[in-house]
């Protein structure tokens, strides 16, 4: 599927949703009748008035949570930039099935809808039931020595993450974009660079565990990536062509659709932020259905959270990517409604808010 073939063209410039101010006021009025002095909940009522926003209701709820896992391959591990192959990918996607990855374990516990889709995978997998096909090619180019994908091809990886999106099941209340494939961190390294007019080096990170000699070296092939893909770029879709990942612009496609249709947004890592990066580029109203759920351990996630204005809510050294450093985040996001809805007003529990802002101080 192409851009033209189904949307308007581009669909991606489409206004987003608009949160509902009222309920947010709503919901702001009611944590400073809650029982506790006003503030003393930090950010989960800072998570609490964002929900009441997003669902348009003052006390909002998740009942519908979905997790979609986007997976393809990147060229540029022929230059030894990963400390494992290429047949990883589709090996995970099979244990993603099965239920033995992180974020089966996670969508399990959460109740969470769980959907995997081959965006580009190296080696045929076709075969994989259980797993949503929408190969763009067999992997991207080694961008190293040539831009990672065509024009078309960056406009079908966003329209993947659209269609995704539009097929989920009626009532989703919450997205979370996971994501799998060798060598994407290097790829989420150079997007996220080349939009924040950053050296490489300056984000380079262990990814799937290289360190020593391979990171120096994985350090070089992609500064010199940049060096060769920097003239070729003067908007954010160029970058995506020059230096990024089908699964990339997936997630990019799939979170501008869902602030589209006013589904709220738990962001993973580094990855899946690079690719929020990259969907507030193409369209800023994205960013206003964003939650980001941690702060990986991946040094580049720092830089890229800061071009986000953005204050995750966990901070565990997690680097996995896969979407579970959302989904583990999103326990907090469920304590954080119910405190919201459960809570006793100083009314209801007949206590003075006066004496508890008084103790506050």
């Amino acid at each position: 599927m192409t851009s033209a073939s189904r949307w308007s063209s581009p669909w991606w410039l489409h206004a987003t949703a608009i949160p509902d101010f009222r309920s947010e006021q709503g919901a702001l009025a009611r944590q400073n009748e809650l029982t506790k002095p006003p503030g003393s909940l930090g950010m989960l009522e800072e998570v609490a008035i964002k929900f009441a926003a997003w669902q348009g209701q003052v006390k909002p709820q998740i009942q519908l949570p979905q997790c979609v896992v986007f997976a393809a391959d990147h060229g540029v591990v022929a230059q030894g930039v990963s400390a494992f192959p290429q047949a990883v990918t589709v090996e995970m996607l099979k244990n993603f099935i099965a239920g033995g990855a992180a974020i089966s374990v996670l969508a399990r516990f959460h109740q969470m809808g769980l959907t995997v889709v081959n965006c580009g995978t190296a080696i045929p997998c076709e075969y994989l039931q259980g797993v949503i096909h929408r190969p763009v090619a067999a992997g991207t180019e080694d961008f190293s020595l040539q831009a990672a994908m065509t024009n078309e091809q960056a406009q079908q990886a966003l329209d993947i993450g659209a269609e995704i999106i539009d097929q989920l099941e009626v009532g989703s209340d919450l997205f979370i974009a996971g994501e799998m494939g060798i060598g994407n961190t290097s790829a989420a390294t150079c997007l996220a660079a080349m939009i924040l007019d950053l050296p490489a080096t300056a984000l380079v990170g262990p990814g799937t565990g290289v360190t020593g000699e391979n990171l120096h070296h994985k350090q070089q092939v992609l500064a010199a990536s940049m060096r060769r893909a920097k003239e070729f770029v003067e908007s954010p879709l160029q970058a995506l062509e020059q230096v990024g990942g089908f699964e990339l612009g997936a997630i990019a496609g799939a979170y501008i659709r869902a602030a589209q249709r006013g589904i709220p947004i738990l962001v993973d890592g580094f990855i899946a932020s690079t690719a929020a990066l990259l969907a507030v580029q193409l369209n800023e109203g994205a960013r206003d259905w964003m939650l980001f759920g941690h702060q990986s351990a991946e040094p580049g996630h720092a830089r890229v959270l800061e071009a986000l204005d953005a204050e995750p809510l966990l901070q565990l050294n997690m680097r996995l990517g896969e979407g579970s450093g959302a989904a583990t985040a999103l326990t907090i996001v469920k304590q954080a409604l119910a405190l919201h809805n459960e809570m006793a007003t100083f009314a209801e529990a007949s206590v003075s808010g006066q004496h508890l802002v008084s103790e506050a101080e």
